[in-house]
């Protein structure tokens, strides 16, 4: 970083600012919010550059980077290389974290709670309606339950986080996979509508009986009730660094083209069901090189001074095998 030096001769008082600095844009993902935000923080201190983020949900975002309305776009549900290669897009996994199942129960504390895959599924089906329904009480035979109607809470913009979460339904509910299916806008069979990870997480602090889904952090930020789950493997698993690291582990990067991997319902004793990455799109061939050489520059500084705030919000840090393929990706296919 360059300085330019003012000086005052009657104090002869020195005040280094810093000169060139770029400020970036960047709209997306919900998901990657609130550890993009520590990132950004910190990095304007330490460069003097801006980023301004819209979280605005994926699809929003792959819309804006597509229309070049913003530096770069995140998203929780990854483009396929044909789509990539369309819109002249670099892509790449920035950070791993977990999707939960949050809960406004009285009496009941976050991980006391215990749903499995299909009956998640037929909850946001509509088919169980009742907190005290027989599937929830086999799982929960010491809870009390209440015999109130659930009201169910989802995502109403495009989003990555429900691309991940009904990625998730299909591979556990043949039932959900024929009639509702992925992707990051579905037509929910019942339910309230909210945007963005903050909006549900909103919602379900203020409904009782309610049940929604949102990244971990936001979970713990605003203190909800999340559920425990019994994954893949048969075992009921508390959402922990731990079970989101174990299901990250099977992520095989290196032969995923253009870094195109889901990994919800991964197999292990000690993974956690719902494990999504938000991706980074930027121009390959940008019409403002400053702003994404920039960007780069702030991705790097993610990368290598962002992993101890990224864990103290629960995200999963890439890997150093990943990170410097990622690198290598950047030098090959970006422009600056």
């Amino acid at each position: 970083m360059k300085f330019v030096k003012s000086i005052v001769a009657a104090g002869l008082v020195v005040m280094a600012t810093p000169s060139f600095a770029t400020d970036i844009t960047g709209a997306g993902s919900t998901f990657i919010f609130p550890v993009l935000s520590k990132w950004a923080d910190a990095y304007k201190k330490d460069s003097g550059s801006g980023v301004n983020y819209q979280s605005i949900g994926s699809g929003a975002g792959i819309k804006q980077i597509e229309a070049n309305t913003v530096t770069f776009g995140a998203t929780d549900a990854p483009l396929k290389s044909d789509q990539l290669q369309k819109d002249g897009l670099a892509q790449w996994p920035m950070i791993m974290g977990a999707i939960v199942p949050v809960v406004n129960l009285d009496g009941v504390k976050a991980g006391d709670l215990v749903l499995d895959g299909p009956t998640l599924a037929n909850i946001f089906l509509g088919k169980i309606t009742k907190w005290d329904d027989a599937a929830i009480k086999k799982l929960n035979p010491n809870a009390k339950l209440p015999s109130e109607a659930i009201s169910v809470v989802h995502r109403a913009d495009g989003s990555g986080t429900t691309f991940n979460f009904t990625d998730y339904l299909s591979k556990v509910s043949p039932d959900w996979k024929s009639k509702i299916g992925s992707g990051t806008a579905v037509e929910w069979p019942i339910g309230v509508g909210a945007k963005g990870n903050e909006g549900v997480a909103g919602n379900i602090a203020q409904a009782k009986n309610s049940i929604g889904y949102v990244e971990y952090a936001y979970a713990k930020q605003n203190k909800l009730t999340y559920t425990a789950l019994v994954n893949k493997a048969g075992k009921t698993i508390q959402p922990t660094n731990e079970a989101f690291q174990a299901a990250a582990s099977n992520a095989d990067w290196t032969n995923a083209p253009g870094y195109y991997l889901i990994l919800t319902d991964q197999p292990g004793d000690k993974s956690w069901p719902i494990v999504a990455s938000t991706f980074i799109l930027l121009h390959k061939d940008a019409t403002d090189k400053a702003a994404s050489k920039e960007a780069l520059k702030f991705f790097k500084f993610a990368f290598d001074k962002g992993a101890k705030s990224a864990e103290e919000l629960d995200y999963i840090p890439m890997p150093d095998s990943v990170v410097k393929q990622i690198e290598k990706t950047w030098a090959a296919d970006v422009k600056s």
